[in-house]
């Protein structure tokens, strides 16, 4: 619940502000074990989820901060927050709809990224803690916001199980035809964040992903769809991330690391499937990704500089690992992409589950 009894160490009256009006919070939800995930209703943003190692310590895997105006000024503006209404990179900010070009903000090289600078990341939500494992997010996405058409109602759901299952379930409708393409950019560190937060080069990373998009030096997807066999990208069996993340490629230079878009392995479309797994060595701690989504954009948190964090933490380049549940990016302008664009009467729908837990050697 919002109380400060918690162990996270978070202080709910640091989380409390009003911007434009509208309040700031943090929700605690709390599952029997005793273990916790923390959220803030400022662009949703997870601020700690504490679960224990293979010797019982508790730690923060989640990177995040411990007060609501450093969530605000983070250097990264995307930290652990829902993003939206279009996840990742349009190209130029520019698509196509009814024969009508829109033209979106600029704020990543010459492409919009994550639905602009004032994105969903960047705005309060409308709060509703359900009971002590359910968190309700809601908000209201006006017509024109961003470049964007139709007004947009959003609703996430965030739950946390016995079996230490964090689900992240979205909801949208429109009056007017649009595109929406929505995740959450949590920075997992299953190590612990710590002064500093270690790498996340020697987790066992395993994606169940026969093709991913490459991408071109402002990491826009060239529209080719490649098969992983034989590039740094397959993670089909089990491998460290660090082995290949500096190889000798065109990809990984474009990306800085990984920054791609993997296209999953899928029965059916719209299915809640097995997407991937890390394991951390040295704390034996586990997650394992699972969404409806088509596809899940990794990324090595390959431009963080070591700035401050949670209690003290800092963060330095690669620390984390991002798996974004999405559609792919840049869809409206790759006709073959599977659809990004919702009509009035239609509901957007979209789950993705991170299973916590143990591998005890």
């Amino acid at each position: 619940m919002t109380e400060s009894g918690n162990i996270c160490g978070l202080r709910r009256e640091d989380f409390q502000a009003t911007i434009d009006g509208r309040k700031t919070d943090l929700f605690i939800l709390r599952n029997s074990k005793g273990h916790e995930v923390a959220i803030t209703n400022y662009g949703g943003a997870m601020v700690a989820i504490m679960v224990p190692d293979k010797h019982g310590n508790m730690a923060n895997i989640i990177q995040g901060h411990d007060n609501i105006q450093d969530v605000i000024n983070s250097p990264e503006p995307f930290l652990s927050t829902l993003v939206g209404r279009y996840a990742n990179r349009i190209c130029r900010g520019r698509f196509q709809l009814n024969g009508k070009e829109y033209q979106l903000k600029i704020n990543n090289g010459p492409n919009s990224l994550h639905g602009g600078p004032t994105g969903f990341h960047a705005r309060v939500w409308e709060p509703l803690q359900m009971n002590e494992r359910t968190l309700v997010l809601s908000l209201i996405s006006a017509y024109g916001e961003e470049g964007f058409t139709g007004e947009v109602k959003i609703t996430v759901v965030y739950s946390f199980s016995d079996n230490d299952e964090f689900s992240i379930e979205y909801m949208a409708t429109t009056n007017k035809k649009t595109i929406i393409n929505l995740t959450s950019h949590g920075f997992f560190s299953l190590a612990g964040i710590a002064n500093p937060t270690p790498s996340i080069e020697p987790l066992i990373c395993q994606i169940n992903a026969n093709y991913y998009l490459p991408i071109d030096e402002t990491s826009i997807p060239t529209g080719e769809i490649r098969f992983v066999e034989g590039t740094p990208f397959d993670f089909r069996e089990p491998k460290a991330i660090g082995k290949d993340i500096d190889a000798d490629n065109e990809q990984i230079r474009n990306g800085a690391g990984y920054d791609h878009c993997f296209v999953l392995n899928k029965h059916e479309e719209g299915e809640l499937s097995f997407a991937a797994r890390i394991e951390e060595p040295s704390t034996g701690r586990t997650m394992e990704v699972y969404t409806t989504e088509p596809g899940l954009q990794v990324y090595t948190d390959n431009w963080a500089d070591g700035y401050s964090g949670q209690h003290g933490a800092t963060f330095p380049r690669r620390s984390a690992i991002c798996f974004e549940a999405q559609h792919f990016p840049d869809s409206p302008n790759h006709p073959y992409f599977p659809s990004v664009v919702l009509r009035p009467g239609e509901e957007y729908k979209q789950k993705t589950m991170y299973c916590f837990g143990l591998r005890i050697k």
